[in-house]
C-alpha cells in the first residue's frame, strides 16, 4: 500500500502539531512544578500571628499551626489561670486564621483561585485548624 504525497502531507502537518501539543504540554508541566515549588518555599516560611484586644496575650504559629512564641504581658498576673488559658487557646486559633489567610492569598497567587490542587491544600489547612473563623476575643 503506497501512500500519495497528500496523505503524506497530511500525516507529516498532524505530527507536527502532535509534537507541537506535546511540547506545550511538556512546557506547562515544568512551569507548573516551578510555581508548585516556589510555593512550597513561601508556604514554609509563613507564620501567624494574633494578638487579645488588651495586648496580653500574643502567640506566633509557624506554617505546621505549631506554637512557636508566646508572650505574656505582666498584666496578665491580674487573671485567673482559667481566664489566661482561655485567651491563649484563643489567640492560638485567630493565629491558625491569621496563617490560614496568609496561605490562601499565596496558593491564589500562585496557582489561581479555580486551580484545583491550591483548593486541595487549603481545604486541608481548613480542616486542620478547623474552619471556624469567628475568633472573637483575638485580633489577627
Amino acid at each position: 500500500m503506497s501512500l500519495g504525497r497528500a496523505d503524506m502531507w497530511a500525516d507529516d502537518a498532524a505530527l507536527e502539531a502532535a509534537a507541537r501539543r506535546l511540547d506545550e504540554w511538556e512546557s506547562s508541566l515544568a512551569e507548573r512544578a516551578s510555581r508548585a515549588t516556589a510555593l512550597s518555599a513561601r508556604l514554609q516560611a509563613l507564620t501567624g500571628t494574633a494578638t487579645t484586644p488588651d495586648r496580653t496575650v500574643e502567640v506566633t504559629v509557624d506554617a505546621s499551626g505549631l506554637l512557636t512564641e508566646l508572650r505574656l504581658d505582666e498584666r496578665i498576673r491580674q487573671h485567673s489561670a482559667t481566664h489566661t488559658a482561655r485567651q491563649i487557646m484563643e489567640t492560638t486559633r485567630a493565629a491558625h486564621v491569621d496563617l490560614l489567610r496568609q496561605l490562601t492569598e499565596a496558593t491564589a497567587e500562585a496557582l489561581g483561585d479555580d486551580d484545583p490542587t491550591g483548593r486541595a491544600l487549603i481545604d486541608s489547612y481548613q480542616r486542620r485548624f478547623g474552619s471556624d473563623e469567628s475568633v472573637p476575643d483575638a485580633q489577627r
